[in-house]
């Protein structure tokens, strides 16, 4: 489904009822994709563990499984993300960040539906995570031997 992108002029106006409509489409689809390959990879793993293997082939299939599980996690957690947005719509706060209450850009909505901050809003985060992860670092350095 192909869309446009908004014009500036109407880039921070609050979403209409038709676009809300497509951003929940969207994240449906999306979620029924994360579903999907899930499901896939949990066959996948039945099937590769029904066999009896030799000690090396039983060594990789459990590297495989526990790389998969890894990914699994990402996608536990995007799918979390996703339905918080799902119910946001629904709520009707959707286009609304959650730290300032301004609206989320339709640009920013297009890039990553299931964003719950406005750009500037995130843009702070990500700078407060960075100045954590540098003191930390600096700290560790400091008691190295």
């Amino acid at each position: 489904m192909a869309r446009k992108r908004p014009e500036r002029a109407e880039e921070n106006a609050p979403l209409t009822p038709e676009e809300l409509e497509e951003f929940k489409v969207l994240l449906q689809d999306k979620r029924a994709t994360l579903l999907g390959a899930t499901e896939e990879a949990r066959k996948n793993l039945a099937a590769s563990t029904a066999k009896t293997p030799d000690e090396v082939d039983l060594a990789t299939l459990e590297y495989e499984a526990a790389f998969e599980n890894r990914l699994r996690d990402r996608d536990k957690y995007l799918l979390g993300k996703i339905d918080k947005a799902l119910r946001r719509i629904e709520d009707g706060e959707y286009d609304e960040c959650e730290s300032c209450g301004s609206i989320i850009s339709k640009r920013r909505l297009f890039a990553r539906p299931e964003a719950t901050l406005c750009i500037m809003c995130k843009e702070e985060q990500e700078q407060r995570e960075k100045g954590f992860l540098k003191k930390r670092h600096l700290r560790e350095e400091t008691f190295t031997f």
